[in-house]
Order: C-alpha cells, then sequence, then structure tokens
C-alpha cells in the first residue's frame, strides 16, 4: 500500500543543510582543480590509436542516449499534460502544484545547459590533444587556449537529463515518502548511468557531470522551498 501523509505541512527538510554542501562541494571544485583526476579516470576508457571503448556504440549512443533522452522528455509533456488537465479533472487538481513544479523543475535544470556550454566553451576530452583530439584542456576558470572550435562540454548536458528526475522527489516527498525515495534513487542512478555512458564515448569528464548533479540539485531543491514547501505553523 503506497504510504501517505497529509499535506497540512511538509516534511521537515533542512535547506541551509541541502543548499550549503551542494555550494560547498561547487567550491571545492573550484579551489581544488580536478583536471589530474579528470584525466587519470578518462585515460582507462582510451585506446591510443583507436579511440575511446565506447565511441561507436549503438547501446550507448542509440538507446541509453538518444532513446534514454526521448523517454524523459516524453515523461515531462506527460506531467505538463496532467497540469494543463488539472484544470478541468477535479481528481487532478489536488496535483496540480506538484505537476506544474515538477514542468518548471525539470525545465529549468535541462534548460541551463546550453546558455552555460556557451558561456563556459570548455572542450570535450574526445577534442583534446591528449586524447586524439587537436584542442588545448584549460580549467573552468582559466582564460581558454586559442581553439578550432569552441567546446561545449560544461555542464553534461545527458548528465542533466537525468539527474533533472530529482524534482520527482520533492514533489513526492511531503504526500507519498517512500516513493520519493525511490524517485530519488531513481534520479541518482539515471543521473550516474547517463554521465557514466558519456564519459565511456569521450564527451565529458567526471567533474562535469558531478557539477551537473549540483546545478540541478540547488535548481529542483529551489523551486520546491519557493513553490512547494509549507513550513509548520510555530508552536
Amino acid at each position: 500500500m503506497t504510504e501517505t501523509v497529509p499535506v497540512t505541512a511538509s516534511r521537515p527538510f533542512n535547506f541551509h543543510l541541502g543548499a550549503g554542501l551542494a555550494v560547498a562541494l561547487m567550491v571545492l571544485l573550484l579551489i581544488f582543480d580536478p583536471t589530474a583526476l579528470d584525466f587519470a579516470i578518462t585515460r582507462h576508457f582510451y585506446v591510443p590509436g583507436q579511440g575511446f571503448v565506447g565511441a561507436h556504440s549503438y547501446w550507448l549512443e542509440n538507446v541509453l542516449h538518444d532513446r534514454a533522452k526521448q523517454a524523459v522528455i516524453a515523461l515531462v509533456l506527460l506531467v505538463a499534460l496532467g497540469f494543463v488537465l488539472s484544470w478541468r479533472v477535479a481528481a487532478l487538481r489536488v496535483w496540480r502544484r506538484p505537476l506544474g513544479y515538477v514542468v518548471l523543475a525539470m525545465g529549468l535544470s535541462t534548460a541551463i545547459v546550453t546558455p552555460l556550454k556557451a558561456l563556459t566553451q570548455v572542450q570535450c576530452p574526445w577534442s583534446l590533444t591528449e586524447f586524439g583530439g587537436v584542442e588545448t584542456h584549460t580549467p573552468l576558470l582559466s582564460p581558454r587556449a586559442p581553439s578550432l572550435k569552441p567546446g561545449l562540454c560544461w555542464p553534461g548536458g545527458h548528465a542533466s537529463t537525468g539527474f533533472s528526475l530529482l524534482a520527482l522527489f520533492f514533489a513526492l516527498r511531503d504526500r507519498h515518502p517512500r516513493a520519493a525515495r525511490w524517485a530519488l534513487a531513481l534520479a541518482l542512478g539515471l543521473g550516474a548511468v547517463f554521465s557514466f555512458g558519456r564519459m565511456l564515448q569521450g564527451a565529458h569528464f567526471l567533474s562535469h557531470n558531478v557539477w551537473t548533479l549540483l546545478l540541478d540539485w540547488l535548481i529542483c531543491l529551489a523551486c520546491y522551498r519557493v513553490l512547494l514547501y509549507r513550513p509548520a505553523p510555530a508552536q
């Protein structure tokens, strides 16, 4: 039987801790350049003279990348349809705000990727001289080296497709805590699998995907605080 709780007030959540840990990890990534670790991990996925082990994988590109992304897009469209119908269908009325929250949070989580890529112009592993390309690596906040083609690899777009599902955790945590925990596991699991798949293809470093997780977490958390969270009345 599904575990439910009355939605008179939200379940307690420490927003200072939830946001603070994410921001602290971001600061650490900026202070301690993760390049050495990124390169050490990525070298395990690269075969000199042949390329990345997942570069020509049908499963990684067509299934885990294209079909999986389409499935998440279909989910968002279904949720958006539910939000629209909630204005006409009485049974959906109680879910109007959570449905609207999911559409907004997932939309923002994925929408920020393209402008951030264009702003940062970070090169992909497959473009770097160390991995068979022609471009020079520069850390996130360093001036970009002269380039034949600006990079578009930070943050991770496909990782964001998975991690944006964190919105489901926040949408469910007050009404269905058990389902929320499963949603959290799903978001983290899919995000990790999507991230790893793209790393096998040479599309991203590990740090790119960690940044994506942190950004998506903060977006979903902020939207939850504004749209759904109802603090308990003071005793």
